[in-house]
């Protein structure tokens, strides 16, 4: 970001010329990161984490209204807890951090960072657990996680990041998958409510799915560049970790059982794929329900009517303060056109601009981020446009988004079209599979790309011959190459 106050903010690298530049130029340039010292690991700055906290605001209340409370649970988890679950440690033991000190003296035992919390939350479950009276056990925490990553790309994959993770008990295999799909429902509404990204959503194959998981659940959306970003997930543990924690419950017919498990989350990766679904050469565009400013107000000052303007700059921001994030840029020493610039390329869905013009006329000049239409408003219509408007921009980017993926999104049951499609178009691919693990890692290994997610209406079919194999009976998927 230039910060002389005497350049305009410098354009970013084209989106089409180089995606991934494109998307590094915007997240530093908006100032919602910057680069730690530690390798894969990034310092959120206030607007990138005022985005975070709008995303966290939101979904928190929906979790809520689930049944679900929030608890904490402890950052460092003793290795040999994780080494419980074999499916479990081999998942993620290339991406594990270890603490082999404390202070001065070499630990007993080392401690694992956490790279998810399955491992300490059970054994604390197991000993909470004692009755059927005790489920649904019903727990949801908010934290940072530590994954090794080879590949790091701010948001999307750090070595350290945000998320939420939903950890549930139930007494019967039917209630876990009961509250796993509903998970995976509240995820995909507040994806597209509130952050306005179309998803499919749909069942994970078995090579896909989560370390130690019985079935893993997804949504699935496509970024501007034709590539597809894992959202979030929901798994059914089934009894999995309960048996190797000892989760065990005295039910109502006076039997010990092994209890059912589940675990969904998602991570600030959310903030990538806003960024990546709806910017473009100009900057960000941020849809308002999670905007950190939702309207600024760009005062045009004359020397005559300064103090007339700015007066009545401010008393307009509070008068909407307690219903919309409403910002006023003031700033004297930038210049009216480096602010809607600026304003601009951070993604501010609204921007009203105030001189004496506009004064004199009895209203304001507003200008949409999302389709840069200009208009005059006249103050008295302010109350009831100015919400309509958000609400509009809102409905607008979900829509552009929808439009983007469908025009993206090809059904092939051709091997060598669906080998075009992945290195020319890229987008999602619909095509036969015949459930074999050999035709999946054959594919990907021809084309680098994976299968998203099963399709919950998918069904085999007799004519559907298997993209890779032939085989008949095959049932359709969705392939991408992905993030």
């Amino acid at each position: 970001m230039v910060t002389n106050g005497k350049d305009f903010v410098k354009e970013v690298t084209p989106r089409d010329e180089d995606f991934s530049q494109w998307y590094l130029d915007l997240v530093l340039k908006t100032e919602m990161m910057d680069y730690a010292p530690v390798r894969g690991c990034m310092a959120i700055r206030p607007y990138g984490y005022a985005i975070w906290e709008n995303i966290q605001q939101l979904l928190d209340k929906r979790i809520k209204a689930t049944g679900h409370k929030n608890a904490y649970f402890p950052l460092f988890i003793p290795e040999s807890l994780l080494q419980k679950e074999a499916d479990h440690v081999e998942g993620f033991a290339p991406e594990v951090a270890l603490v082999t000190h404390g202070g001065d003296e070499k630990l007993t035992e080392r401690l694992v960072v956490r790279p998810t919390s399955e491992a300490i939350i059970c054994s604390m479950y197991a000993r909470w657990i004692q009755s059927y009276r005790d489920l649904p056990l019903l727990i949801n925490q908010w934290c940072n996680v530590v994954r090794w990553e080879k590949s790091t790309r701010p948001f999307l994959r750090t070595s350290e990041f945000l998320w939420q993770e939903g950890h549930t008990v139930h007494s019967t295999e039917e209630e876990a998958e009961e509250e796993a799909l509903k998970m995976l429902g509240v995820y995909k509404e507040f994806a597209e409510t509130e952050l306005a990204i179309p998803v499919i959503s749909g069942l994970k194959t078995e090579s896909e799915k989560f370390a130690g998981a019985l079935r893993t659940y997804t949504i699935e959306a496509l970024m501007a560049d034709g590539r597809a970003l894992q959202a979030g997930t929901s798994h059914n543990l089934g009894q999995h970790f309960s048996r190797v924690f000892d989760i065990q419950f005295l039910d109502k017919d006076k039997q010990l059982k092994y209890a059912w498990q589940t675990s969904w989350g998602v991570s600030s990766r959310l903030i990538g794929a806003i960024i990546m679904v709806h910017g473009d050469d100009r900057g960000l565009k941020l849809p308002p329900r999670v905007a950190p400013v939702q309207v600024v107000v760009v005062p045009i000052i004359t020397k005559k009517q300064r103090k007339e303007v700015l007066e009545r700059v401010r008393e307009f921001a509070d008068e909407f303060s307690g219903e919309i994030r409403i910002e006023v840029d003031d700033r004297e020493e930038y210049s009216a056109g480096w602010k809607f610039n600026e304003w601009e390329m951070k993604g501010v869905p609204l921007r009203l601009e105030v001189g004496p013009r506009d004064l004199s006329q009895g209203g304001v000049t507003a200008v949409r981020r999302d389709t840069g239409e200009k208009f005059f408003i006249n103050e008295k219509e302010l109350p009831k446009r100015l919400p309509a408007l958000l609400d509009d921009i809102q409905s607008n980017l979900f829509k552009q988004a929808l439009e983007f993926r469908e025009k993206n999104t090809y059904s092939v049951d051709d091997y060598e079209k669906f080998k075009d499609i992945v290195q020319e178009k890229r987008g999602f691919i619909l095509s036969p599979w015949c459930g074999d693990p050999g035709c999946e890692e054959g594919i990907k290994n021809d084309t680098k790309a994976t299968i998203r997610c099963i399709p919950f209406a998918a069904e085999p079919s007799e004519d559907a011959l298997c993209l890779f194999c032939g085989q008949k009976n095959s049932k359709p998927v969705y392939f991408a190459r992905a993030y």
